[in-house]
């Protein structure tokens, strides 16, 4: 259960005011439709997209379980500051 209520917390803190948050107060603010209409819409949406992420992370982590994949990440990340480092440094 406590599993269950820190992912409950990570996904609701990551999801404070992130772009889909700000689209979905902008169709209220509009009053073209009833806000439980709004709220209808938005959250189906955010659990279908829910849904396709934990298919995929579930299927996907019988290949991606051999892959180091924070190494992966951690080398992307590390090239892309290496990378707006040199981009500042040349003047861009």
């Amino acid at each position: 259960m406590l599993q269950l209520a820190s992912i409950f917390l990570m996904v609701f803190l990551a999801e404070l005011g992130d772009k889909t948050q700000l689209a979905t107060l902008l169709f209220a603010s509009e009053r073209t439709h009833h806000p439980f209409l709004i709220f209808l819409a938005a959250a189906g949406a955010l659990v279908l997209s829910t849904a396709l992420a934990v298919l995929l992370g579930s299927y996907g982590a019988r290949y991606l379980g051999m892959l180091p994949l924070k190494l992966i990440a951690g080398i992307g990340f590390i090239a892309i500051g290496s990378w707006s480092v040199l981009e500042h440094f040349r003047g861009a």
